[in-house]
């Protein structure tokens, strides 16, 4: 039996305009629904492409790290029509970051925008660590790629790089204990079943406490329960600090980078001073501090003056410039 086929037309004037049939096909596809990408694959997506960039490497977390965890990884954010994206990565060092980054960008949009057919809005590039550069390989263009953005995607915002919460450690106790207490319960199942003869824990230490009477020691430890709570309350409440500071602006930076790899960018930049035979840089909160070690073939002065040219412009394309402070030391014998 043939698709019924719609006629419209002006009957004065005789045309008659047929329409396309209303297959099945189509009537299938209006109710199939709609398609939800989850995070987690967009993370895979974006990993997957970080990977595919030259000077982006695999690195396994130390297992005596609390939070140690493998690289690169991805944390998501998804919006209606938008993704934002937090990378982390473990990179070749030496590595021109600025660099890095713009690479990456650019595989990681592709990627994201073909198979999910949403745009990245944001990408936050985090270098979380570091391993020598394999011998052989060649520098990267160092111009920084600037992304276009479509006006009329509604903008995600991607979560800054913060620290541990205060309140991990705490988890990670209250979880071995859980356990413990699993232990202790599951034995005192045996014994209650008979499957084995030794002296209940749970049960002789009710009736211990059962039998207690009011003891000064009691106020102590009450006391000190108290003050447990209050540090536990105040821990889970703590808000997480930051570990990196954005390169750019803050309210849209791609790259991020640690008090680490700062200090490492002003030692590189003025190792390439004349005159410098060993450099040690120190970042904290506040200031930077490039400690300069001469050859003796430059005056103080003057060389504390080329250090301080070469690293600033580095220095500020920070968020938050630090003040930059220039040691020289006495030449080596």
């Amino acid at each position: 039996m043939a698709d019924p086929v719609a006629v419209t037309g002006d009957p004065a004037s005789g045309e008659t305009i047929s329409a396309a049939p209303h297959s099945d096909v189509d009537l299938e596809r209006g109710a199939r629904g709609q398609l939800v990408v989850k995070d987690r694959a967009v993370s895979k997506i974006a990993v997957a492409a970080a990977l595919s960039v030259p000077g982006v490497v695999r690195h396994t977390g130390s297992l005596l790290a609390l939070s140690a965890r493998d690289l690169p990884r991805a944390d998501v954010t998804t919006g209606p029509d938008s993704v934002a994206v937090t990378l982390y990565l473990a990179v070749t060092w030496p590595c021109p970051v600025a660099v890095l980054s713009r690479e990456v960008h650019a595989a990681v949009a592709d990627r994201v925008e073909t198979l999910t057919g949403m745009a990245l809005e944001h990408l936050h590039v985090v270098v979380a660590a570091a391993v020598p550069r394999p011998e052989g390989t060649t520098d990267m263009d160092a111009r920084q790629l600037a992304a276009e953005c479509d006006p009329e995607i509604v903008p995600v915002r991607a979560r800054p790089p913060l620290a541990r919460p205060g309140s991990a450690v705490v988890a990670v106790a209250a979880a071995v204990l859980l356990i413990g207490v699993a232990v202790v319960a599951g034995r005192e199942f045996l014994i209650e079943k008979g499957a084995i003869a030794p002296a209940a824990w749970v049960r002789n230490s009710v009736r211990w406490i059962a039998d207690l009477h009011g003891q000064t020691w009691m106020v102590a430890a009450a006391l000190g329960a108290t003050a447990v709570g209050l540090i536990l309350i105040c821990l889970s409440l703590m808000p997480r600090t930051r570990t990196h500071v954005p390169v750019g602006d803050d309210g849209s930076a791609v790259v991020w980078m640690r008090p680490t790899d700062v200090a490492r960018m002003c030692s590189s930049r003025a190792g390439t001073v004349g005159g410098v035979s060993a450099v040690h840089t120190t970042v904290d909160r506040r200031r930077a501090t490039v400690h300069v070690t001469p050859n003796g073939e430059v005056a103080s002065d003057a060389l504390e003056q080329q250090v301080r040219d070469a690293v600033e412009p580095a220095l500020a394309a920070v968020s938050s410039p630090r003040e930059l402070r220039v040691r020289v030391g006495r030449v080596k014998q």
